[in-house]
């Protein structure tokens, strides 16, 4: 089953906000972003333990437990396992990310993508969420920016523990796809390398966007589009600055960002778009990518998404960004 076919279409909503990255979020602003989105039509929701020790999944889980299981389609991710014993969070070891999720809740995150631990990460999801299922379950953030050096330990341990056991529950007909969701291309381009096991699709988050997306180009989504693993964006608006934001990469923006922001920003005025729809509609554009996941921690924000997706945006606009270098040349842009 290709997970083109289990997703409802091409605009999902991306939950790490609601973990209390950033900032320490009212309940009630929380709920009424889900019901936002929920109003506007998106039926995808993605989550994970890791985001604020659990914070994000419950949150999901108050307002999508009151609407039909059927209607929706739901995504979390294994490899750390929330336990009830408490920490600091802002002192957690988040490699890159560090004090990402300090306003999140205190329970302790514990890494773990063995077989055991993935079974029991997903049985506590399905608590935390309310629910008796999953559709679709990655396995996160095996990768350089949170493990450093140790990442190729850390990624062969969920090759022989959690990739294994998704590929059993896929098969049984438990969940209907697994894949990995990262923010680095290389763990994803050795796991398409593999005879087995063999995912149906990743979620790679910051790095296909308009700021971030020659590496991707060169060999990962050609690959995955010519294996048939369909490509989740996560991250399309790069962690906020392409939405008004200051943070890249998950922190402030750095002078080089902004710099690039400012010009992506003078041709959308000049041709009278905004960049969200610019950066909605690249990803999208790669025939690799099924759909995109931007976050939000307001209502508002929510109809922006969709606006964005249906905004007519002239070829002239995609012409200009490859004549300023703002695009690689052999990036697919949308067609006219």
């Amino acid at each position: 089953m290709t997970i083109k076919s289990v997703l409802p279409g091409a605009l999902g909503f991306g939950t790490a906000p609601l973990g209390n990255m950033f900032r320490d979020i009212p309940d009630e602003e929380a709920a009424a972003t889900v019901e936002a989105a929920w109003d506007q039509g998106i039926r995808y929701f993605d989550t994970a333990p890791f985001y604020g020790a659990g914070l994000a999944e419950i949150r999901l889980g108050n307002v999508l437990s009151q609407r039909p299981r059927d209607e929706y389609v739901l995504s979390t991710k294994v490899g750390r396992v929330i336990l009830d014993e408490t920490e600091d969070p802002a002192t957690r070891n988040l490699g890159e990310k560090g004090g990402l999720f300090e306003h999140g809740r205190p329970n302790k995150v514990l890494n773990d993508y063995t077989a055991d631990a993935t079974l029991r990460s997903i049985d506590d999801s399905l608590k935390r969420l309310k629910t008796d299922r999953l559709d679709i379950v990655w396995v996160h953030d095996v990768a350089q920016d949170f493990y450093g050096d140790d990442w190729l330990a850390v990624y062969e341990s969920a090759r022989t523990g959690a990739f294994r056991v998704l590929q059993r529950l896929r098969d049984e007909g438990v969940i209907k796809a697994w894949g990995l969701g990262v923010n680095r291309v290389e763990p994803l381009e050795i796991t398409l390398d593999l005879d087995e096991p063999k995912p149906d699709a990743f979620l790679l988050a910051g790095r296909y966007t308009l700021l971030d997306h020659d590496h991707a180009l060169q060999r990962l989504m050609p690959a995955a589009s010519a294996q048939g693993v369909d490509v989740v964006v996560g991250g399309p608006y790069s962690s906020g600055i392409l939405a008004g934001g200051t943070h890249f990469e998950y922190q402030q923006a750095p002078a080089a960002i902004i710099e690039k922001v400012t010009r992506i920003k003078a041709l959308a005025e000049r041709y009278g778009i905004t960049v969200k729809a610019a950066a909605l509609q690249f990803v999208l554009a790669n025939p690799a990518t099924v759909a995109a996941i931007p976050g939000a921690t307001k209502p508002s924000r929510i109809a922006e998404d969709v606006a964005a997706l249906h905004e007519t945006v002239p070829a002239a606009f995609w012409k200009a960004l490859r004549e300023e270098r703002l695009i690689a040349d052999s990036a697919p842009v949308p067609a006219a």
